[in-house]
């Protein structure tokens, strides 16, 4: 039976490493390739990032359904879409013992070696408050520890993709995979998180893009520690930001600067900076 943080990462790696071959296929597309009606024929699927993540979170439960059972747990689903997170991992024989897990996806830029970065979750109501039941499953500090499960993938060329595509079933292979080459990885969140927002109108914590550091769990805050993740997320944008002198910096618009970057932060709490992970391309040994 499965119980500590350690040994559910560690099944939840392994069990990653399966992954990739059960979505693809040949030299590496996708196996979806897109929607049946009741006549058999097949509409080829959108480009679009939200479906492709959900159709793989669609593919992919059946797996975590087995994965879960093998490991004496039970699977709860996010009650609603914009609930933290995508799934509860409880224990059968005690349902204190809960681990968070989220399911990202993204793709990969023309920058080699990097991806469109994720979000991790929102640093609002329910990360703040960790008894609050805001948005959240079950309340944050319920769970004992919080993991992504990453996906990242190669988008097809724009011109071998076509949207308006309807063939029969019998031709299905005339359909070209909208993504393919998916990688998996499993990582704590706080280890793969920058200290950036993840979205412009959202309070969404932001992860960093180098896919190597990904993979190997080589954020921002391995240095630092997880503490300190949570520190700097609780306080992202609510403390003001000040010169030399103390006195508040302003914007443009006359409105009081915050702190929104780990180095501003830790001078504020009187911290040395020098554990800030900038070297992105170094991977954690």
């Amino acid at each position: 039976m499965v119980k500590t943080k350690e040994d559910f990462i560690k099944n939840l790696q392994e069990f990653a490493k399966t992954l990739t071959e059960y979505v693809s296929y040949n030299s590496g597309d996708w196996r979806i390739k897109g929607f049946i009606d009741i006549d058999k024929s097949i509409y080829s699927i959108s480009s679009d990032t939200k479906i492709i993540s959900k159709i793989l979170e669609i593919q992919l439960f059946p797996k975590f359904k087995e994965f879960a059972d093998s490991i004496g747990y039970k699977i709860v689903l996010a009650e609603h879409q914009n609930w933290y997170p995508d799934l509860s991992f409880v224990n059968k024989e005690d349902e204190s013992i809960k681990f968070a897990v989220d399911i990202k996806t993204t793709y990969r830029i023309r920058r080699k070696g990097y991806c469109n970065k994720f979000t991790l979750g929102s640093h609002g109501k329910y990360f703040r408050d960790r008894t609050s039941t805001k948005n959240v499953q079950y309340p944050y500090g319920d769970y004992t520890a919080h993991v992504c499960l990453g996906i990242i993938y190669t988008r097809a060329k724009i011109e071998d993709i076509d949207e308006t595509v309807i063939v029969e079933i019998d031709n299905i292979d005339t359909l070209s995979s909208v993504i393919k080459d998916l990688i998996f990885f499993v990582q704590e969140k706080w280890l793969i998180a920058s200290d950036k927002s993840g979205s412009g109108n959202t309070a969404n914590i932001g992860s960093i893009n180098h896919i190597e550091s990904l993979v190997n769990g080589n954020g921002t805050f391995v240095n630092l520690g997880e503490k300190w993740f949570d520190e700097y997320w609780i306080d992202y944008d609510k403390i003001d930001q000040k010169d030399k002198e103390g006195k508040p910096v302003r914007t443009k618009n006359d409105k009081i600067k915050k702190i929104t970057d780990l180095k501003s932060y830790l001078e504020y709490r009187g911290e040395p900076t020098d554990k800030i992970n900038n070297l992105k391309i170094k991977s954690k040994k």
